[in-house]
C-alpha cells in the first residue's frame, strides 16, 4: 500500500540528482545575425514611395477594397483576401516605420536600396538609389534628399549608420543629421526651456548627407535650432527628450524658403531610435 510514495520519493530523488550534476544551467541564445533599417522620404517635391532592397519590398500601406479588381483569377482571390496595395507609399516627411523606435529586419548582405513611385502612373519605378553593404548587429537609416528631377525622374538619396549608444536610464542620447541638399554644414543647439540660459551643442557642423554623434542630454523639454552660414535655418519648440531614449534630429527642406507654413519649408524631424 505504500507503493506510490516510494515511487515518488524515488522520482524526486533522481530529479534532483539531475539539478545537482547541471546546477546552472546555460540558456544564453546566441545573437541573430540580422540587421535593423528603416526608410525616410525626405526629397522635396519627391513622389510618394514605396522601399526595396534588391527585389524585396520593406514598406508599402494596403488598402482595405480591391478596386480596381485583378484580371488575373490568382490575383484575384489573392486581392479579395489581403487587400489591394494602395498608391499612397510613404510621402514626403514621413518614416517607413511610424512606431517609436522600431525598424525593419534585413539580413546583412551588398544591397541597392531604392525608393519607387508608388502612383499608378509610372508605378515601381525607381527615382533614387543607393548600393551599399548591411553589416550583422548593426543599425541603418535611408534617406530620400534633395529636389526631385521631375523631367528625369529621379531623386538624390544616402544611407547612415545609427550606433544605438548602451542604455543610460540617467540621460537622453541625441544625434543630429543634414539631409538639407542646399544648406552648409549646420550645428544642433538645444536650449532647455527650463532653464533658458543652459544650451547644449549636439555636436559640431554636420554637411549634407552626414550625421552627428550622440550627445549625451538632460532629460527635458528643448527647443532645437540650427547654426551655420545659411539663411532661413530651420528651428523646433517644446521638444521633449526622455531618459534612457536615443533620437535622431534631421533637417528637410528647401533652404531658401522662409516663412513657418510651406511644406517644403527648413524642419526639423523627430525621430527616436530607441
Amino acid at each position: 500500500m505504500n507503493r506510490y510514495p516510494a515511487v515518488a520519493a524515488l522520482l524526486c530523488a533522481v530529479a534532483i540528482a539531475a539539478c545537482e550534476k547541471n546546477g546552472v544551467q546555460d540558456i544564453t541564445l546566441p545573437e541573430l545575425p540580422g540587421a535593423q533599417i528603416r526608410f525616410f522620404n525626405f526629397g522635396v517635391n519627391a513622389p510618394s514611395v514605396n522601399f526595396y532592397a534588391n527585389t524585396t519590398k520593406f514598406t508599402a500601406t494596403g488598402s482595405a477594397t480591391c478596386s480596381p479588381a485583378p484580371t488575373d483569377t490568382v490575383q484575384l482571390r489573392i486581392c479579395r483576401e489581403t487587400g489591394a496595395e494602395a498608391t499612397t507609399g510613404v510621402s514626403y516627411g514621413a518614416a517607413s516605420v511610424a512606431s517609436t523606435g522600431m525598424y525593419s529586419a534585413i539580413a546583412p548582405g551588398t544591397y541597392t536600396l531604392k525608393g519607387t513611385i508608388a502612383a499608378t502612373t509610372d508605378h515601381d519605378l525607381a527615382v533614387a538609389s543607393v548600393n551599399t553593404t548591411i553589416e550583422a548587429g548593426k543599425y541603418y537609416s535611408y534617406y530620400v534628399s534633395g529636389f526631385y528631377n521631375t523631367t528625369a525622374k529621379t531623386v538624390e538619396a544616402f544611407i547612415v549608420e545609427d550606433p544605438i549608444p548602451p542604455f543610460d536610464y540617467s540621460v537622453a542620447k541625441v544625434r543630429f543629421v543634414n539631409a538639407i541638399s542646399n544648406s552648409n554644414p549646420m550645428a544642433l543647439i538645444a536650449k532647455s526651456t527650463t532653464a533658458p540660459n543652459a544650451d547644449t551643442p549636439i555636436g559640431g557642423d554636420v554637411p549634407y548627407k552626414s550625421a552627428g554623434t550622440f550627445v549625451s542630454v538632460a532629460p527635458g523639454s528643448y527647443d532645437l535650432r540650427t547654426t551655420g552660414t545659411t539663411a532661413n535655418l530651420p528651428v523646433r519648440t517644446g521638444v521633449t527628450f526622455a531618459a534612457g531614449r536615443v533620437y535622431t534630429i534631421s533637417a528637410r527642406g528647401d533652404i531658401t524658403v522662409a516663412g513657418t507654413t510651406a511644406t517644403n519649408r527648413p524642419f526639423l524631424d523627430n525621430t527616436t531610435n530607441r
